[in-house]
Parts: C-alpha cells; structure tokens; sequence
C-alpha cells in the first residue's frame, strides 16, 4: 500500500473576489433663461457602470462611465434627448459641453480668445438645451471613466470596442431613464464623427435604437481623405481649398483672390477636383508646360513660395504647411484652427512645435470643467479629469487591417435600416485637422438612393476644428442644429 505523502496533497486554489465597483450619482437643480423661456433643469453627474454576461461568474464588471445629464424638469417622453462625444481618440465631452451644447459655457472674445485666468463660465444664450435633453458621455480612459479594477484599458481602446461601449452606456441610460420612446440624436466631433458613423449602424441593428438625427462636426469617417502616406495622393488634393481659405486669412493670396473668401474658395476647389486631381495622376509623367501651370496655380491658391511647391513634389503636407506659411513673420498657424498663431524654437523645422490653437483652449475649458464639478454639481472625486489623453499612436484598428478606417459604411447601413434617418454635416473653413473638401469627398462617396442623399444636410463655417470657439458661427451653428432638430422629429 502506497505511503500517504502529505506534502504533494493537492490543496483547492481559493479566488479573490474582486470587489464590484459603486456607482456614483449627484444630482442638483438649475435655471436658465433661453429665448425668453425660464427653464428649471436637473443635472446628474455620476457613473454607469458596464458589465458584460460571463457563463461563469454571471454579470461581469467591465468599466464605469463617467457622464453628466441635463434633464428639463417635468418634461415628458416626447422631448428630444441627444447624446454628446467628442473624438481624440482619446477626448472627454468638454469641448461641446462647455463651448456649443449645453447651459454654461466658457467665456472667450468674439474670435476665441481666451480671457484670464481667472477662467469663467457663462449662461450659454445658444445652447441647444431648449430643445432637447442633454447627456455628456466621457468613453473609457477619459474624463473620469475607467475600466473597472483588473481591466486592462487597452482593450477598450479600439474602433469596434469604442463603438460597442459607448452604444452599451447609451442602452443601459435610455432603459433606466424610460427614454426608448423619446426622439433620439447624437452628436458627435472629430474623432467623434468616426464614432457617429459606427454607431448608426451598431445602435440601429444590435439594439434596434432608430435615431431621428446625427449632427457632425469637424468630420472624419473615411481616413484615406486625411492620411498623407506615400502613393495616396488624395489629402494633397482635398486640403488644398483649406490651405487657400488659411492664406486668405492672413492674407497671403494675391489680390484678385484676396478680396472675396467665397470666390477664392470656389477657384481652388474646382482646381483640386480637376486640373490637381489629374496632375497628380500622372505622376513623373507631369512635365514641361503643364507642371508649370500647376505649380503656378499652387501659388496662387497656397501664398506658398515656387522653391517650397517643388520641393515638395507639388504635394503640400499639412503639417508643415503650418510652419511654411508665416515662416517669413517667424510665426506659426493652427492645425484645429488656422487662425491662431504661435511661435517654436526655431523657425527652420519642418514641422510646428505645438497647435497654438489647441493651446489657447486647454487651460480654459480645463480649469472651468474642474471648478463646475465640485462647485456647482456637486461632484467630488480626486481622480485627474482626463481632458484630452493621448491614445492616439496605441490606439487599434483591428478591423481595418490593410485598409483605411471608413465607418462612412457603418452610417450607410444606419439609412439602409431607417430611410427616415437624418444628418447635418458642419464644416470649418480654417480648419486644418479635418478639412471641408475632405468631407463632402467622403459623404459623396455614400452610396445612398437620391431620398437618404437629400437628408444630409452640409453647412460652412468661418472658423476652425471648434468653429463654437467663434462668437459669430457659434450663433450661425446653434441656429442651424436648432432647425435640424426641428425639422427631423
């Protein structure tokens, strides 16, 4: 009989639970006076958290989403309620929350200059919060959502996951808030259009959540329009008009095209979809009498010198078209927005240091979200409000292997599921980051029949990325967003 050896007994492994997350919630009551309606208002800062089935352990905690909701006192179903994200990858809300959407905004001058500090925030006269009901959604890694403990971020840091996480947040807040029935709207922001895209398709056939309406602005969905690699000579081609808008603007064109932004528009986007575009084609085959024409048009519509056009091979990189263009002044300009100037080092890089219009913004939306929170909603946490993380360059793309992220797809599906489906695309003329042409290349490219095409609607701005930042086309926005929410119910 085999000696009993104690030592190898094998003892059961004892799990440690993991403790479950709380969710937060703070709720105070509000005000506010818009087109002579006084309208009482409840806002709820807190979390949701998401969780997801496991055969083994039944619900599974996977992140908590941070967000804040503005909600009409004693409104009923039939209010409009629209969802609100910003892009990045990588953003929190902030930047439409606190500068277009909702009842407070930041205090800047009439071009977007900031005042102070100290920072302030002011009754927001154009808020779309008249309208329609208000939540601000934070995505994982930004604001103040995180994956729940023994999450990993990265794996919510992906075009699918994104999508997928931020439609869940919007399931589980329409259930809770008895809201199916309501008009639904989202909005979204840059990177945030590339969200919008995937969600009509994804909210639409997973959860059968028809939307009456998506607001664009500063659209990305097709990233060949915006990608300058080597053999895609398309962004030379859909920037162009946005470099002639900039030099317009700081005045560089010559004169017959300086007097009137419209009618230099028009001259440079009719160059790029035609003469441009073919040149481009040809390649080294581009020679003699036709290059020279090219490169004397490029002058004219860039306010770039000929030694730089042909140093570049005719084709204009974004960014260093902001470094080149005041190089002369020892000035840079904005990529979200061309009308901001800034300074380097040096004045012989290649590239800008920093995005001075970015720079002019972070330290007031950021100091004005942290005071709103604890002083007025009432929300108290020692967590970093992450305003703008950097996920870009680890951010995947893992539907997209060997091809270029375009959810312009995921949104054709979302009017194939809806016909009824409505969007309003707004544009900035100085914006550098997510170019005009660009877009109406990419929503031209939706093969939609005539009825869905007529239900895009395109709008032009005179200011940049955050065209909001603007006084005069953060009226003209409002305006707009206001009749197309009237207009999709």
């Amino acid at each position: 009989m085999p000696k009993e050896n104690k030592d190898t007994e094998k003892t059961e492994e004892k799990k440690t639970p993991i403790a479950s997350v709380e969710e937060t919630t703070s709720q105070t009551t509000h005000s506010i006076t818009l087109h002579g309606e006084k309208i009482d208002y409840t806002v709820t800062t807190g979390t949701i958290v998401l969780k997801e089935e496991d055969l083994d352990e039944g619900e599974k905690q996977k992140a908590s989403i941070f967000y804040i909701a503005y909600n009409k006192d004693g409104s009923e179903t039939d209010r409009p309620v629209t969802f609100s994200f910003n892009g990045g990858p990588g953003s929190s809300s902030v930047w439409m929350h606190l500068g277009l959407l909702g009842p407070k905004r930041v205090k800047m001058d009439e071009d977007g200059q900031p005042f102070g500090p100290p920072y302030q925030l002011i009754d927001n006269e154009f808020s779309l919060f008249d309208k329609s009901d208000l939540v601000f959604i934070d995505p994982v890694s930004t604001g103040y959502s995180r994956p729940v403990p023994k999450e990993k971020p990265d794996q919510f840091h992906s075009v699918k996951k994104d999508v997928e996480t931020v439609g869940e947040f919007i399931r589980v807040w329409t259930t809770r808030n008895k809201r199916w029935t309501s008009p639904k709207f989202i909005i979204g922001e840059s990177y945030g259009t590339t969200r919008a895209g995937g969600l009509a398709g994804y909210l639409h056939q997973r959860h059968g959540m028809y939307l009456n309406g998506i607001m664009f602005i500063s659209s990305i969905l097709n990233f060949i329009t915006a990608r300058f690699n080597e053999g895609n000579d398309l962004p030379f081609i859909l920037f162009l008009p946005s470099y002639t808008a900039t030099a317009w603007y700081h005045g560089k064109l010559p004169g017959d095209l300086q007097k009137d932004l419209k009618l230099a528009l028009k001259a440079s986007r009719e160059f790029a979809l035609n003469e441009y575009t073919l040149a481009l084609m040809k390649g080294n085959g581009l020679q003699g009498e036709e290059r020279e024409n090219i490169i004397h048009q490029l002058m004219r519509l860039t306010g770039l010198s000929r030694q730089y056009i042909e140093g570049t091979n005719l084709r204009i990189n974004i960014h260093r078209f902001c470094k080149e263009l005041l190089r002369d002044q020892g000035v840079t300009i904005g990529r979200l927005d061309s009308r901001y100037k800034g300074f380097d080092r040096d004045t012989v890089g290649e590239t800008h240091e920093i995005d001075p219009s970015y720079a002019a913004i972070l330290g007031p939306y950021t100091a004005t979200m942290y005071d709103y929170l604890r002083r007025e909603l009432n929300y108290e946490t020692d967590l970093p409000y992450e305003i703008l993380k950097s996920l870009y360059q680890s951010w995947k793309y893992e539907n997209y292997q060997n091809q270029y992220v375009n959810t312009a797809e995921d949104l054709r599906l979302g009017f194939q599921l809806h016909p009824g489906l409505k969007a309003i695309v707004c544009n900035g003329y100085f914006d550098l980051a997510t170019p005009f042409l660009a877009t109406e290349y990419t929503f031209n490219h939706i093969p939609l029949p005539k009825e869905q095409q007529e239900n895009i609607k395109m709008t032009y701005y005179e200011a940049g990325h955050m065209m909001y930042s603007h006084k005069p086309s953060l009226k003209k926005l409002s305006e707009d967003l206001h009749t197309f929410i009237n207009n999709s119910i």
